[in-house]
């Protein structure tokens, strides 16, 4: 693997070197849902990893050399024995804001496992691991950094999320707090120091903290606002690690919540800084593309906009002073990688870094084998909070086209197995072969007064006969289209155009994007069944 992997960046570098690179980029530059980016350099490399939330494995991680383009590595986390989000573990909680550090010639990634274990860091000598069992810390709250000074000491720094401190002085205050910490051992000595709140008299949920040492001054990075539309990035500085903090006059530094819902941009918050080799500075945060009214179906998402220091103030995107769509490449050789392959015919001996388990899998029910993915029925479905039969990918468009081919013979009326569109366990689309049929079930309730609970029907059904079949799904922006059909070239639209709202954060709670991908179910039943997936196709625009 790491052959072909040097293989395609040198094929690549060779391919572009003739040709002029082209003066602006797109944002976002990880599309789909990659919230909560964190970034590191390492010589003339990049490595960024996201928060991944209830799905497994953990974290990915990506690489790139010229910030725009980036291609996925591995996971951090890829064992039960560092990962285990157990049954009842509720939608959104997991794995909370990574932070990825180099340090000494050791990768570090700390981040809060949140219902799995609290704050912990992992290390490993490259970063596409493998990753070390974690390292679990004694101490509250969300968001972790280590911060290693350059006087050889390294520091712990977080968000409070009301769990250490005095009682709160306004509804929301997290502080921002630091403390020493001894490595490898994790042992945190000495005080907790409060650091900020915010820069605001009443701040909302002040996190994400990131310090860098800027002319001999401590700079912290933080959010604060909330995680989606009144989100904001603000910066505070001091002389020494546990400050004083005094808030800049110019906060916040970056945010879109003044602009309105109407941005083709909004939501930017939870920054991260990287100087490049050649001494300019980058940032990339999390914000999201709205669609149709300011809906939310791809989550929160990778982004980057160039930032200048005045003195210890960040600009971020100078002259402009907010996120583009498109902007000017940064001073670096364009080093695209080959586009990934828009079909997965499972010829591999293991799934592709792009597909997810929804929660921890403790024992394997899939094989790969001959170019065929078998998954097992199991008596566990997608509308638990359960790790189900279920292998599925991030949603990266507005408008998408995912099919697979499946063979499946289901023996009893509870036996279903197909494709599913997902945001969370009350929120999905399953397109399903049962016994004699093919139904379109939705769960999820459009209606604002049933937010919250539990709306299951099957909105369509057409006979069925045989045990091959190939099933698709399509979005064009907030209108989902679901099929059905012996060959690709013989689909028959099943019901009606189906509401994407429902696949949306504004409807479906939590913070992350939909999942699209392949399910299978016995329904509460033991079962010896199992369906045959030959390929899965994924394009987008």
């Amino acid at each position: 693997m790491k052959q072909r992997y040097i293989a395609v960046l040198l094929l690549a570098a060779i391919c572009v070197s003739a040709q002029q690179p082209p003066a602006t980029f797109k944002n976002p530059v990880i599309p789909g849902f990659h919230p909560d980016p964190s970034i590191v350099r390492v010589n003339d490399d990049y490595y960024l990893v996201n928060s991944s939330f209830e799905w497994f494995p953990g974290i990915p991680v990506y690489h790139s050399r010229d910030l725009v383009n980036w291609q996925q590595i591995g996971h951090v986390l890829t064992r039960p024995s560092q990962l285990a989000m157990k049954a009842g573990m509720a939608a959104s909680n997991g794995i909370w804001a990574p932070t990825i550090r180099f340090n000494q010639g050791k990768y570090y990634v700390i981040v809060t496992g949140q219902d799995c274990g609290g704050n912990f860091f992992v290390t490993a000598e490259k970063p596409e691991g493998p990753w070390s069992e974690p390292v679990f810390l004694d101490t509250p709250g969300i968001d972790p950094e280590l911060f290693f000074d350059d006087n050889g000491r390294t520091y712990y720094v977080g968000s409070s999320q009301g769990k250490w401190g005095p009682p709160r002085r306004w509804p929301w205050e997290d502080r921002i707090y630091a403390q020493e910490i001894i490595l490898p051992s994790g042992k945190l000595i000495g005080e907790k120091h409060h650091l900020t709140s915010g820069f605001a008299n009443n701040a909302k949920w002040c996190e994400g903290p990131h310090i860098y040492k800027i002319q001999g001054k401590y700079v912290l990075l933080t959010s604060e606002g909330g995680t989606w539309e009144g989100h904001s990035v603000t910066v505070h500085v001091a002389d020494s690690i546990f400050g004083p903090y005094i808030s800049a006059v110019n906060n916040p530094v970056l945010t879109h919540r003044h602009l309105g819902s109407g941005m083709d941009i909004t939501t930017t918050g939870h920054a991260d800084l990287v100087q490049t080799q050649k001494g300019d500075w980058w940032s990339v945060l999390l914000a999201v593309r709205p669609i149709e009214g300011n809906y939310r179906n791809l989550g929160r998402e990778t982004f980057l906009t160039p930032v200048k220091w005045e003195g210890t103030q960040p600009v971020f995107n100078p002259g402009i002073g907010r996120v583009l769509m498109e902007d000017r490449r940064p001073d670096l050789p364009l080093t695209p990688f080959s586009a990934e392959p828009v079909r997965d015919d499972f010829d591999g001996s293991k799934l592709g870094f792009e597909w997810n388990f929804l929660r921890t899998p403790f024992e394997k029910w899939y094989t790969l084998e001959k170019g065929i993915l078998t998954i097992k029925l199991r008596p566990e479905t997608s509308e638990e909070l359960v790790n189900p039969s279920l292998i599925a990918r991030r949603q990266a468009h507005h408008t998408f086209v995912a099919t697979t081919s499946m063979r499946f013979n289901p023996k009893n009326n509870n036996e279903e197995a197909g494709l599913i569109a997902m945001q969370n366990d009350r929120y999905q689309y399953r397109l399903v072969l049962t016994k004699g049929e093919i139904r379109l079930i939705k769960t999820g309730c459009t209606a604002q007064k049933n937010k919250g609970e539990k709306c299951t029907a099957i909105v369509a059904t057409m006979p069925w006969k045989g045990n091959d079949v190939v099933l698709r799904v399509t979005a064009t922006n907030l209108d989902y289209r679901f099929y059905a059909g012996s060959t690709e070239k013989n689909m028959q639209q099943i019901g009606e155009i189906q509401d994407g709202r429902i696949l949306t954060s504004n409807l479906a709670g939590g913070f992350i994007g939909a999942f699209v991908g392949m399910y299978a179910s016995s329904n509460g039943q033991p079962s010896k069944n199992s369906a045959s997936y030959d390929w899965f196709e994924y394009s987008g625009k």
